[in-house]
């Protein structure tokens, strides 16, 4: 049986935090799915095209990556895609609750789908985009944390590049 991953998130900016994740289901799972969401609770710094074409230009070296845009249910949008597993990252203790209570509604809404957790790497579990984007925003300098193509879309949109 091919186990296909879908791994979903905002990735506002994506980090290398989201590639470690990535790259090391690259190596577990046949194919994994990168599902950028759309969420209408957050105002995102890029829009879903340009957050889209920065995965796709970060994760272009992987043959099994693909990348995907999505404004529906999780759940759902795993099902067109084919996937029987949505991956999620654990960077902290403080992830845990939020991501189990999801797990367990993605549970009820769809039992074949199991859902699966990685941890980044060490040097990336604090690393968030909500962080980065502030740091950006603050003038820092966020090199170590994202890719370049990442670190000057965000210089450019904090008109410093």
């Amino acid at each position: 049986m091919k186990i296909i991953a879908i791994y979903p998130g905002t990735f506002d900016p994506v980090t290398n935090g989201h590639i470690d994740i990535i790259a090391r289901a690259a190596k577990l799972y046949h194919q994994v799915i990168v599902a950028v969401a759309v969420n209408r609770n957050k105002t995102p710094l890029f829009s879903i095209e340009q957050r889209v074409e920065l995965l796709q230009q970060v994760t272009s070296h992987f043959d099994n990556v693909k990348i995907i845009g999505f404004d529906n249910l999780l759940v759902d949008c795993a099902k067109q895609q084919g996937a029987n597993v949505i991956l999620r990252g654990l960077r902290a203790i403080s992830d845990f609750e939020y991501e189990f209570q999801l797990a367990g509604m993605n549970r009820r809404l769809s039992p074949e789908l199991e859902t699966m957790f990685l941890t980044p790497a060490e040097q990336y579990e604090f690393i968030s985009s909500s962080m980065i984007k502030e740091i950006a925003r603050l003038g820092g300098d966020v090199s170590e944390f994202v890719p370049r193509s990442v670190q000057q879309q965000l210089l450019e949109k904090f008109n410093r590049g």
